[in-house]
């Protein structure tokens, strides 16, 4: 898969040990717009997906989460690679360790109908909800204002993905 950008904090101590969760996400575009999550608590957008399992593979992740966190059933058969980001930065529990991710993008569509979330405890707190937005609206809400205890650099992130998309071509098909 290839590598859309690095984001290095640079903000851990060297030689630390690593800790590691890697991610897989959708991406899921229609007339414009793009599925995301938002958080109506913390008011950030984030594209459907979440941490890959032990034993499961990043495209079982990416049906498994996407059908979480946003209630969609992604068509297997449409999945394409579009790239991953490589994250690493200060672990935010400990200190003296860095947190290292890979997030793998995937554009894929899904099946018309709309199923129910299953969230996770913090999820359901921060009332992740599924929205369909341009483009432009979820970058300006992830660089637009304080998002509580939310990681900014994950918030820019899907910015710059979204950027890249943009960039593309994939909005004006």
């Amino acid at each position: 898969m290839r590598l859309l950008f690095t984001m290095d904090q640079k903000n851990y101590p060297a030689g630390c040990r690593t800790i590691r969760r890697d991610s897989a996400r959708a991406i899921l575009l229609r007339r414009g717009r793009v599925a995301m999550v938002h958080s109506l608590l913390y008011n950030y957008y984030k594209f459907p997906g979440g941490g890959i399992e032990a034993g499961e593979t990043p495209i079982s992740a990416l049906i498994r989460e996407t059908a979480e966190e946003a209630g969609l059933e992604i068509l297997p058969e449409t999945i394409q690679e579009y790239g991953l980001v490589h994250r690493i930065q200060r672990d935010g529990q400990d200190p003296m360790a860095a947190f290292v991710q890979d997030n793998f993008y995937y554009l894929a569509e899904i099946r018309d109908r709309i199923g129910s979330q299953n969230l996770d405890d913090y999820e359901a707190w921060e009332r992740f909800t599924l929205e369909w937005v341009t483009p432009d609206t979820a970058i300006a809400a992830n660089r637009g204002w304080d998002h509580g205890p939310t990681d900014q650099n994950m918030l820019e992130r899907e910015a710059l993905v979204l950027e890249l998309l943009i960039q593309e071509g994939y909005f004006f098909q």
